[in-house]
């Protein structure tokens, strides 16, 4: 299975805010199987942008890599031939 080219991230921790190193993600709101539809979001040129879904605020953090997330574990793993692999 190839890498996702887009992120994904989640807010199963319930956090207020969740920094993101990407512009263009994923969204799946809480883990699976209490995910959400896989909503694509696009800040462009803002800094921040809310989930229709799921009410989360994402705030670019243009210090985080791209594809990291503070907190690191609102980055969406799947487990792939029983590795866990980033999202």
């Amino acid at each position: 299975m190839a890498d996702k080219a887009v992120p994904h991230y989640h807010n199963q921790p319930g956090m207020r805010v969740v920094s993101v190193g990407s512009k263009e993600f994923m969204c799946i709101g809480a883990l699976p199987p209490f995910d959400h539809p896989h909503v694509f979001l696009d800040m462009g040129a803002d800094s921040e942008i809310i989930c229709q879904y799921c009410s989360t605020l994402f705030r670019h953090d243009p210090e985080l890599k791209a594809g990291a997330a503070k907190p690191e574990a609102c980055v969406w793993t799947d487990t792939v031939g029983g590795a866990t692999k980033a999202a």
